[in-house]
């Protein structure tokens, strides 16, 4: 017979440690901190114009803007 409890306690140990590596990362990491400067872009876009002008248009705008002066930036200060 299978014991439930086991079952879910190895499945829940396997789940614990996928989500530590991933929330770990380096990759999900450098999102997190991409994803602020959107959101900091965001607000900043928005109180010049006077109204909220959405994620999907501030990602846009970041990105033709400072994606590339921000990663090289942030590869020099890595490497520091």
């Amino acid at each position: 017979m299978f014991n439930i409890k086991r079952i879910s306690n190895i499945m829940t140990d396997a789940l614990s440690a996928t989500e530590s590596f991933f929330y770990n990362s380096s990759v999900y990491r450098e999102f997190l901190e991409e994803r602020e400067e959107i959101l900091k872009h965001k607000w900043l876009e928005s109180e010049k114009k006077g109204y909220d002008i959405g994620y999907s248009t501030a990602l846009i705008d970041w990105i033709l803007k400072y994606r590339s002066g921000w990663r090289k930036h942030r590869k020099i200060y890595n490497e520091e």
